[in-house]
């Protein structure tokens, strides 16, 4: 019997419980959808209206009086050099740490999953275990490096330390996909006189899309809105844009005309990242994840 047949022959009943329950289900999600950008509109919002409004009330208020929304608070933000500098020094930060995990991990990616080299299983088997140290048991032993080297609160030292954590992880999505490429195909390759560059340039990467473009999210996402390490080893006259915002917070106070539209800023770019690629990040992410 067809699944449509069954469908028909199901009680009535039935067919309108499992309609309610899907609109239930619907329902939910939206709701949860709502709730998980209530704060983000509630940003939004408080960095459209005036100190004075801030200070009067939530940004709720905002519902009774919309003709007070004002566009001068971002005015002003493009006007404070501190904060323009740190969103340069972020996209410097977070553009070629992105950069080189994914060439790197690609290269690494491939040779694992393809290549015979002595050792491979076991190299492999220590990349996955570098998944578990966490960042702050390298911090000590990593300053103290790059104060030797002359690294220290530098933009290289920084790009160096995102990129060495970002490593296992893209070495170890890449390759789980890239095995799933029939063996086949590679052979007729190799057939048709493909060496191993072309291999991987002509046919690795393109069906490797996915999971490179997932991996690039997962890396932006964690080196934009990274503190810790920005904190510690960024030049503290060009700070990242979360160390900058942390700052004001400290010389000023209560400036939100300046925090509030920093902080939707600083938001709103991962999220354009994300959203321009998240058909690519949910293909990716599970097609690398199982083998």
């Amino acid at each position: 019997m067809s699944r449509s047949a069954d469908v028909r022959t199901r009680p009535a009943v039935a067919r309108i419980a499992a309609r309610a329950a899907g609109g239930a289900v619907r329902v939910f999600l939206v709701l949860t959808g709502l709730f998980w950008l209530l704060p983000t509109v509630g940003l939004l919002l408080s960095s459209l209206r005036s100190p004075s409004d801030i200070a009067a009330g939530g940004w709720w208020q905002v519902f009774t009086a919309p003709a007070r929304l004002t566009t001068e608070n971002y005015t002003h933000l493009l006007a404070n050099d501190t904060i323009t500098g740190s969103l340069a020094s972020t996209v410097m930060i977070t553009v070629p740490s992105t950069l080189l995990v994914l060439v790197i991990g690609s290269f690494a990616g491939y040779a694992f999953a393809w290549l015979e080299f002595p050792g491979r299983d076991w190299w492999f088997l220590g990349v996955v275990a570098l998944l578990v140290v966490p960042v702050q048991v390298a911090l000590v032993p990593v300053s103290k490096l790059f104060g030797a080297v002359g690294l220290f609160e530098t933009t290289l030292g920084v790009v160096l330390f995102h990129t060495a954590f970002g490593l296992p992880f893209a070495i170890f999505l890449l390759r789980n996909f890239f095995a799933e490429i029939p063996r086949e195909l590679l052979e007729a390759a190799r057939l048709d006189g493909a060496g191993e560059v072309r291999l991987f340039t002509r046919v690795v990467l393109p069906l490797g899309g996915p999971a490179i473009a997932s991996l690039g999210i997962f890396q932006f996402l964690w080196v934009w809105n990274d503190m810790l390490i920005a904190l510690i080893f960024a030049d503290s006259q060009s700070p990242p844009i979360t160390v900058a915002l942390q700052q004001q917070v400290r010389q000023f106070g209560n400036n939100v005309d300046v925090l509030a539209p920093g902080a939707f800023v600083s938001m709103v770019i991962p999220l354009v990242v994300f959203f321009a690629f998240q058909r690519q990040f949910a293909s990716g992410v599970m097609a690398g994840a199982v083998k």
